[in-house]
């Protein structure tokens, strides 16, 4: 339905977005995004999903990114900006989690809702509300697939876990500790990275979500131990990275890469084996529901409701593979190439 509604608004989409905000016309309900970047194929295709819902639904929006990811700055100064403009709501994927919420309490203090998208913030009810992938659940998935997948030599891995940044936002620890209990570790304080004694965790290392971070954290990680052959990424870019720092070492046979996003490039690398098995969120979702909120929100002052068993709205995830294992729920490369972005 999302996808015929924003193909057919598309030649709309130039004159209905904002860059700056305005102030909202008496008659008109106003709304912000705040994503990490606008250049991740992930927040692109999260833009749009906002745009076209913001066309269906009669919304003035305007959108902000940071200037790369973990520009927390900017992210406040928007959250200033749309308090002065009359927004009625915001939908934000915070860089920082927990620095953010002083912010999003002026935002609500000043009438706004808030939705988080993709990234809860912490504590997750500094938010009216989050729409997003569940993110332990996700890095579960791939967790239980590594595992099954390697089988009795499981109990020998050596895995290299490629993270976020030092600051571990909360999608950054909740997929490394969904992958690492999907694959059948102790993880102690499910709260935090890096706690684990498990032997087979060769080490952790940070990314920053991009290619050339996944390339050097991988480096990092052969120097302590050339036996990988797990290796849990953040994303798909981090996953590019790490296969590209293998092969220069032509040591990328026999190592199992697995990673979370969907992305169109992530699942053609899951088609040509570069990547296991990944799984698959659905940032256009995100906005289009997060716009309709807003709309309810302005219109009745009716708040979101969560999934049923979980504190927060879950928009969906699926492990797309095409070596599927017994036991763990999966799609196969051409049906995650016909639900994929970017």
């Amino acid at each position: 339905m999302k996808k015929t509604l924003l193909g057919a608004t598309l030649g709309a989409l130039a004159l209905s977005l904002a860059i700056a905000p305005h102030a909202a016309k008496a008659d008109e309900i106003g709304a912000c995004l705040i994503t990490k970047t606008d250049i991740n194929p992930f927040f692109v295709k999260m833009k749009e999903g906002a745009i076209a819902a913001s066309v269906a639904q009669g919304i003035d929006l305007s959108t902000f990114a940071g200037k790369v990811d973990g520009d927390h700055e900017t992210q406040v100064q928007a959250i200033e900006s749309c308090i002065a403009s009359g927004a009625k709501g915001i939908l934000i994927t915070a860089s920082d989690t927990k620095a953010i919420v002083q912010a999003v309490k002026k935002a609500r203090d000043a009438g706004l809702i808030v939705i988080a998208l993709d990234t809860p913030l912490e504590p997750i009810d500094a938010a009216d509300a989050t729409f997003a992938t569940d993110n332990f659940k996700a890095g579960e998935l791939i967790g239980k697939w590594a595992a099954a997948k390697l089988g009795d030599k499981a109990a020998d891995a050596k895995i290299a876990l490629l993270d976020l940044t030092p600051s571990a936002p909360s999608v950054d620890v909740l997929r490394d500790q969904g992958f690492l209990k999907g694959f059948g570790i102790d993880i102690k304080d499910p709260n935090k990275i890096g706690d684990e004694e498990d032997d087979r965790i060769v080490g952790h290392d940070v990314t920053n979500g991009n290619e050339e971070g996944g390339r050097k954290a991988m480096e990092n990680l052969l120097q302590q131990d050339s036996g990988i052959n797990v290796v849990y990424t953040i994303n798909e870019p981090a996953a590019a990275g790490a296969y590209e720092a293998l092969k220069a070492f032509d040591m990328q046979e026999g190592v199992l890469i697995v990673s979370v996003d969907g992305g169109c490039p992530g699942v053609l690398n899951v088609r040509d084996g570069v990547i296991g098995a990944t799984s698959q969120q659905y940032p256009l979702d995100m906005a289009y529901k997060g716009i309709e909120a807003i709309k309810a929100w302005a219109e009745s002052g009716a708040k979101p409701t969560n999934t049923a068993g979980l504190n927060f709205y879950d928009t969906g995830v699926n492990l797309v593979t095409g070596a599927p294992v017994d036991g763990v729920p999966s799609i196969d490369v051409e049906e995650g190439m016909n639900r994929c972005w970017g």
